[in-house]
Parts: structure tokens; sequence; C-alpha cells
């Protein structure tokens, strides 16, 4: 009886051992706003609409480590996407944010599963508008355009090293013949102080008659109050007069609670498609998790042209027909992280 008394009180320790081993979070951004929308398209009225992840992607997601012992930690992350508009989940995938299992330790952090490209942390860091708002840099990641996300993908990051930060990620195509759809990529990250600098390539095996290439560069400077970013992306696809360039410079000015965001950019395709856009951004701080916002974007296409302005829920656009169309888009809304 001693014995069965005994193992039934070590039996209910187990979970505190566990817990002391391992720390397991569950967080997300609940985002949603509402706007005007107008394409300027031919036959098209402007429409009110309701939106999901103007600011920030509405997510939820999962994310814990366990301590190992001698500096080394196992970790892993599901993220999903949310669309608070209508309740749907990602159509790509329940976890198609990010889906990863990995170690860390004194050689930096190494993942393996869904993950971000070496490219996209220099686009976030440079983004003038933080990958919110329409205008951000995300519109350089359209549909065959640049790749964001990595599926079967081994990555790697550094630790930062005199503020120098080296990523790198393989992801293979897992196709039998070419092409095979296989990426590698590579950035490096200069952080010191208000300075940042960083530079990122990838290059991915889509047709058997060559490779894309894909490159990133960014910089920014944060003084007092003010924080500065410029971004240069470019996809360099297969075949005459593909490339396409995205650029943008801007930044923010903070006073207390309240924050302004203001950018220009360009995006362009080699064939001579050219889009002229500006931006412009406000949050107001209730708390450490919760702000209103609101933001306004403008694309000026020319004749060849028929670009959009992407903001992290999406990117909205005049149809490909209405070459020329210059959409403009206005919303207020109300971000809560969790």
């Amino acid at each position: 009886m001693k014995f069965k008394i005994l193992a039934a009180a070590l039996v209910s320790t187990l979970p505190l051992f566990a817990q002391a081993q391992t720390s397991v979070q569950i967080y997300g951004v609940a985002d949603a706003s509402i706007g005007i929308e107008d394409t300027d398209a031919p036959g098209e009225d402007n429409r009110f609409v309701v939106s999901s992840g103007t600011q920030s992607t509405s997510r939820v997601g999962f994310r814990g480590t366990e301590d190992l012992g001698n500096g080394l930690k196992a970790l892993f992350n599901f993220e999903a996407g949310v669309a608070l508009d209508n309740g749907a989940g990602d159509s790509a995938g329940l976890f198609q944010r990010r889906a990863v299992v990995g170690l860390q330790g004194a050689f930096g952090t190494l993942t393996v599963g869904r993950e971000y490209g070496p490219i996209a942390a220099v686009a976030l860091s440079a983004d003038p508008l933080g990958h919110g708002f329409y205008g951000s840099t995300l519109g350089g990641f359209g549909t065959g355009r640049m790749t964001r996300r990595l599926s079967n993908s081994v990555n790697y990051k550094s630790d930062a090293v005199s503020g120098v930060t080296v990523l790198a990620s393989y992801s293979a195509g897992e196709r039998s013949n070419d092409p095979s759809g296989d990426l590698m990529g590579a950035a490096i990250e200069y952080k010191n102080g208000p300075l940042y600098l960083g530079a990122g390539y990838q290059q991915v095996e889509r047709l058997v008659t060559g490779d894309d290439k894909e490159y990133a560069f960014g910089a920014g400077y944060t003084l007092g109050a003010f924080d500065l970013r410029a971004a240069y992306l470019v996809a360099d696809l297969t075949g005459p007069n593909n490339e396409f360039k995205f650029t943008t410079v801007g930044g923010s000015y903070t006073a207390g609670p309240n924050r302004f965001y203001a950018s220009v950019h360009q995006q362009r395709i080699e064939s001579g498609a050219r889009g002229n856009g500006f931006s412009l951004a406000y949050t107001y701080t209730l708390s450490k998790r919760t702000n209103l916002y609101s933001s306004y974007g403008k694309v000026r296409n020319n004749s060849l042209a028929a670009f959009g302005l992407s903001s992290a829920g999406g990117t909205f656009a005049p149809p490909a027909t209405a070459l020329g169309a210059d959409p403009t888009v206005f919303n207020v809304g109300v971000r809560h992280s969790f």
C-alpha cells in the first residue's frame, strides 16, 4: 500500500517536472479594419469593405522550447493565419505561415519545416511601414515574384556577433525530374544601435531553361523619435524583360502614444510597366497590446501597368486588364495582440 501511495505521488509530480523543463506559449494577433477601396478600373465603383490584417496579419500560434542542458534547447513553432472578416483559415494550409522544429545553442538556431526565407528578414527590417499598411515591401512577394516562405526547408540563423547575423536556407522542391524546384538562399544583417544594414539572395530552379534570382537590400537608422527605412527588392525571373523591382523609402515619427508613417514606393517590370505610389498611416497606442490605426495608399500606374498595394492582410489591385488604373484605399482599424 505504501508503495502504491508513493508511486501515485511521483506520477502526480511528473507534469510539474515537465513544466519546469518545457515552455509552451499560445499567442496571436487579431486585426480588423473597415475601409473604402477604389480600383479606378473602367465600370467599377468604389466599395465599402471589412478587412482582416491591414496592419498585422491576424493569426494564432503555438511555440515552445525545452531545455536539453549544456546550453542546448529544442524548439517548435506552429502558426496559422485567420481571416477575421469571415472566420476562414489560410487556403494554402492550416499552419502555412510557419511550421518548424529545431535546435538552438551556441552554434545558432537550426530549423526544419516551413520557414521564412533569408530575404524575408531583410524586407521586414527595411520596411518603412513595418510590413503593415498598404504600400509595404510585401508588394515584392506577389505571385510569381519573390519567395517569402519556404516549404520542405532546412534553415540556419547565427547568433549576432559584433552586430552581424548570418542566415542560410535550402528548400527542396522534391521533384524527381528537372526543374527541381530547389531554392538556396543566404542573407547577412548588421544591427548596431540605431543602424541597420541588410542584404540577401535566393536562387530558385523554377524552369529547365534557367534559375530565378531574388535580391533584397535594406537600410535603416533611428534618430530619436524618427525611424528611417529604405528597401530595394529584385525578382529576376527567367526569360526576357521579366525582371521586377520594388523600391521604397520612408519612415515613422513617434510622439507619446501617437506614431505617424509615410513612404513612397515604385514597382516596375523590365518590359516597361511602372507604378509610383505613396502611403500614409497613423497608430494610436491604447495599451501594450492594443492600438487603433488608420491608413491611406495610392498608386499611379503608367499605361502598361496595373500594380496594386500590399498590406499584411493581402494585396488590393485593379484587374490585370485595367492598364493605367490608379487604385486607392483608405481604412481605419483596431489591432490586438495576445
